[in-house]
């Protein structure tokens, strides 16, 4: 016999075991519905009504990574800045379908061909989830816009760089219009090392460090960073517009609210 309860110390050792593998299936059991509550994202990238121009852009955007990274599922309330033409903003609306809602943001000033590119998405299928935003930077959403799960910055935080924007004020704003713990992405051009913002308008890059600290400076936490668009060799001394085919050095940095 045993001190412990007047148990036989068989009976203490089964009721041990037994205890670790409920809480071992419990975990198993956890994670599985984790899993499961994310979309299949390839089946997403791979439909039927995707247009020839974005599947041309998948070549270089490795959509399947981004959005594994973002953790975009349905029923998200995404803001997509600068959204462009709306490559990724339809990613994102395909993912958060049906119920969920893509704002993409663009400037009064969007170049034709970009702006014509996004109205036409609104009026498809995938984008009838999809809300236009034509706002500036440095105010980004309207005051009924609000408790977002992610916000998507791609390849156009260098551009504020040599615009008119505040983006101190941006940066509040955007930490603002997340709800708590909520999920900011950011991918740019990365830049040389003491480049900083000096290089935005001229090679379209910007200083990985030189960004972090700003987003850090709204408030936001660096909890992970994406390898998949690095290219080391590229010595980030030439601008990546228009392209030259080079392979062109990206980050992509995940911060939270």
């Amino acid at each position: 016999m045993t001190a412990q309860a007047g148990l036989p110390r068989s009976v203490v050792m089964t009721g041990s075991l037994t205890f670790a593998a409920v809480v071992a299936t419990c975990i198993s059991m956890m994670t599985a519905t984790a899993q499961s509550s994310l979309p299949d994202y390839t089946a997403i990238i791979a439909a039927p009504d995707r247009t020839e121009a974005d599947l041309q852009t998948d070549k270089r955007r490795a959509p399947l990574k981004l959005l594994a990274f973002t953790g975009a599922r349905p029923g998200m309330k995404v803001l997509d800045m600068g959204a462009g033409g709306g490559y990724s903003t339809e990613l994102m609306a395909r993912t958060v379908a049906p119920a969920g809602v893509v704002y993409g943001q663009n400037p009064a000033d969007l170049p034709e061909r970009a702006k014509t590119r996004f109205e036409a998405r609104l009026k498809t299928t995938a984008g009838r989830n999809i809300v236009s935003l034509v706002r500036p930077f440095d105010d980004p959403v309207p005051a009924d816009v609000g408790n977002l799960d992610l916000i998507t910055f791609l390849f156009f935080y260098h551009d504020t760089t040599y615009m008119p924007v505040d983006r101190a004020e941006m940066n509040r704003k955007l930490y603002a219009a997340l709800k708590p713990r909520g999920v900011l992405v950011i991918a740019d051009h990365s830049a040389r090392a003491g480049d900083g913002t000096s290089v935005g308008k001229t090679f379209h890059r910007i200083e990985e460090n030189v960004l972090r600290r700003e987003i850090e400076t709204g408030g936001f936490k660096l909890v992970a960073e994406g390898d998949f668009w690095r290219h080391p060799e590229d010595p980030r001394d030439f601008s990546i517009q228009p392209p030259s085919g080079k392979p062109v050095d990206e980050f992509v940095l995940k911060f939270q609210k």
